[in-house]
Formats: structure tokens, C-alpha cells, sequence
């Protein structure tokens, strides 16, 4: 899939490289190598102005997804692990509070905070995780896949004003877990821009109504 924007590098913590056997994380020897992915920070100039606050709630995962492992697939049918290798927190709290900073960094909407907050928002975004994992479906390098599905609840009637869903999929460049992870972040970039100037537009469609 042909990228979209500027070519957007995560951020690596610990040692390089690490296997990419597919197995689950051993209990002991090496540390896992951790990685984590980068907010978008770049829109649309015309994104409209929210006067409204807003609660992303934690995403919804399939059990698979509700790790701080890296998920892979070498068939549909099929779920395993890169060894030696996470995510720094799990990939629900790592992509919730990736959607938070990509709002906060628009500067356009009033506040955006978690639904644990103290915050009476007026809308809520209630989030789908359906994929988080490189794909193998192919010879060559990996496929990052990443989809989001989304809903604006009205609060406090709690009524769903609109869904949205995403799917990006961005070859790895090579075989190897920081260009997998780049690729993730690739992916994980266009979706949640795109998740964010649908929420501001659609919530900026509803307050005019």
C-alpha cells in the first residue's frame, strides 16, 4: 500500500534488533526488547473548531490483541508472537492514549481526556480494536494491518450519533522488527488521522443541527 504523508519513524527503547522467531515471550533470559508508536501531529488546515469536550474510552480487543505482545499472523486462522519483543504498555492503553495526544495535538478541540477522567464530556468515542498485527500472508516482508472501528455516543443521553471504520495495511521494508515496527506506525498514523477528522467533523455536524 502506497504510504500517505511524511514517512513517520517510532521510537525504539532498549537494545537493537531482536529474533523474529514466532513464539511467545520466554519468562526468563533477555529482557524483551520494548517499542512504542508515535501520536499523528499533522491535519487538515480547514479541521473545524470543537467548543466540546470529548471522552476516548478504552478500545475494545479480541484477546489476541489485549497484550502487550506483537501480534503476527501467518494465516488468517492463525495468532502468534515475536519473541523477545512488546509494546510498552498493552495495545488498547497504548492506542488510547495515541488517539488522546493526536486530538490534544489538532488544537481544535476544547478538552479530550479518558473516560476514567474527571471530565463530563459531552461526547463519547467508544473504540473496536479488530487489528493490531503484522500479516504473513505473502513471501516478503510483513504487512502491518490496523483497523479501528468507532462510534460518537451523545452524552449523557449515551446516543450513537455515527460509526466509522478504518483499515490501513503498510509493508514492512524489511524483515526485521524496527522496519515492522515502523510499518505499524505508518498504519496506526493514517488511521487515527483519519479517525480524528472524522470525530471533529461529525461532532462540528451534530452541534450545528
Amino acid at each position: 500500500m502506497t504510504r500517505h504523508g511524511p514517512t513517520r519513524r517510532a521510537f525504539v527503547l532498549g537494545a537493537c534488533a531482536s529474533p523474529l522467531a514466532a513464539c511467545a515471550l520466554p519468562g526468563g533470559g533477555d529482557p524483551p526488547q520494548l517499542y512504542t508508536l508515535t501520536p499523528k501531529s499533522t491535519f487538515p488546515p480547514d479541521l473545524p473548531q470543537a467548543d466540546w469536550q470529548l471522552a476516548v474510552e478504552l478500545p475494545v480487543a479480541a484477546g489476541g490483541l489485549d497484550s502487550a505482545r506483537i501480534a503476527l499472523q501467518r494465516t488468517p486462522v492463525t495468532v502468534d508472537f515475536f519473541a523477545r519483543a512488546a509494546w510498552t504498555d498493552t495495545v488498547p492503553r497504548m492506542v488510547q492514549t495515541l488517539l488522546i495526544e493526536s486530538y490534544e495535538n489538532t488544537g481544535r478541540i476544547v478538552a479530550v481526556s479518558r473516560d476514567s477522567a474527571a471530565l463530563r464530556p459531552d461526547y463519547l468515542l467508544k473504540v473496536d480494536l479488530r487489528e493490531f498485527q503484522a500479516e504473513y500472508f505473502e513471501p516478503g516482508p510483513p504487512k502491518a494491518h490496523v483497523r479501528l472501528s468507532l462510534r460518537l455516543v451523545r452524552m449523557p443521553e449515551r446516543t450513537i450519533l455515527a460509526s466509522f471504520t478504518h483499515a490501513e495495511r503498510v509493508t514492512a521494508a524489511r524483515n526485521e522488527l524496527p522496519a515492522i515496527v515502523a510499518a505499524f506506525d505508518d498504519a496506526l498514523g493514517v488511521t487515527m488521522r483519519r479517525s480524528v477528522e472524522w470525530t471533529l467533523r461529525t461532532g462540528h455536524a451534530q452541534r450545528r443541527r
